[in-house]
């Protein structure tokens, strides 16, 4: 049953209240930040041992993308110790933290619904489904923060291709993986798992919607969304789901985790709109991280080019 309540911490604290109020917690953050910035990533992985959950394997024969931004990229110690991702607690420093506890091998994705041919399809077979591309894409979270990653994977129709949805098929539903043993701190979230989000089949269909596995040349960190999950960087980065185990091709509209938690915060097609204010704040700047200034939001996140004509007829105050 769904109890409609805010989260004690909801995924608009950019500065989590745990850290905000715990100052001597705030400060040790703040240090180790500090040190990293001038030890890198080896310091991570001396400071934290078990931060990087999911020892990255090096990805062969990963070709550049043409769709990728020209942005500077952020590090890799940006990417994999400021995460969303509530199975492994709040704070954006938990997941790198508690992420060790996923078991990524063995793997498989269910693939049903509306659908030719249903699939249970491992990570071996993702893998090798289509020609690995690096993407570095911008991303914008919804509250107020921006960051440029460079993911491998390739896009979504390719995996669609393989199981041949039906003239039925309008959505596509997406399902991460839950197990309390694995991440009990998930308890304390106060939101319901398994998490779920959805597509328009159109909007899964576009070239820029990414099936990833990896970034950095490697593949994804356990607290990055291992071992395969969705990139759709038009959105905000609630819509792209991680560790995946169910994709549904269906006719209706899949219900998602924040819609149905907080309906009026938090918009099934959450499209990036600097127009379109969250309800407690702006949306019109960002700051990226590791940056001290703000800067302009972009429309569509900057991808106007190739997402707008999907919501050409529609009103995006209203669907947001």
């Amino acid at each position: 049953m769904l109890i409609r309540t805010k989260p004690g911490l909801s995924y608009a604290d950019v500065t989590p209240e745990a850290v905000y109020q715990d100052r001597r917690k705030f400060l040790r953050n703040a240090g180790l930040a500090a040190a990293a910035a001038f030890a890198g990533r080896e310091f991570w992985e001396l400071a934290l041992p078990s931060s990087r959950a999911f020892a990255g394997t090096k990805l062969a024969g990963v070709s550049k993308s043409p769709l990728s931004t020209t942005e500077t990229q952020n590090s890799y110690d940006d990417v994999t110790h400021y995460n969303n991702f509530y199975e492994f607690g709040v704070d954006k420093t938990d997941p790198a933290r508690n992420a060790q506890t996923l078991k990524t091998d063995p793997w498989s994705v269910s693939i049903e619904g509306e659908v030719k041919k249903p699939h249970q399809i491992t990570i071996e077979e993702i893998l090798k489904l289509a020609p690995l591309e690096e993407r570095i894409y911008r991303h914008r979270c919804v509250e107020a923060w921006s960051i440029v990653v460079p993911w491998i994977g390739y896009s979504f129709s390719a995996l669609a291709k393989l199981v041949e949805p039906t003239e039925q098929a309008k959505y596509v539903a997406f399902e991460s993986f839950y197990d309390r043993k694995q991440m009990p701190q998930a308890m304390y979230a106060g939101i319901d798992f398994p998490y779920v989000e959805g597509l328009r089949l159109d909007e899964a269909m576009n070239q820029l919607t990414l099936l990833c596995v990896g970034m950095y040349g490697e593949t994804l960190p356990n607290q990055d969304g291992a071992p395969v999950r969705m990139v759709i960087p038009w959105k905000y980065g609630f819509k792209s789901a991680k560790s995946l185990v169910k994709i549904r091709f269906q006719k209706e509209q899949p219900p998602t985790t924040w819609n149905r938690l907080a309906p009026d915060e938090y918009g099934f097609y959450a499209n990036v709109n600097p127009t379109v204010d969250h309800p407690r704040w702006s949306q019109a700047k960002e700051r990226r991280l590791g940056d001290f200034f703000k800067r302009n939001t972009l429309m569509f996140n900057g991808y106007s080019d190739q997402v707008a004509s999907l919501y050409a007829s529609m009103d995006l105050r209203k669907y947001y």
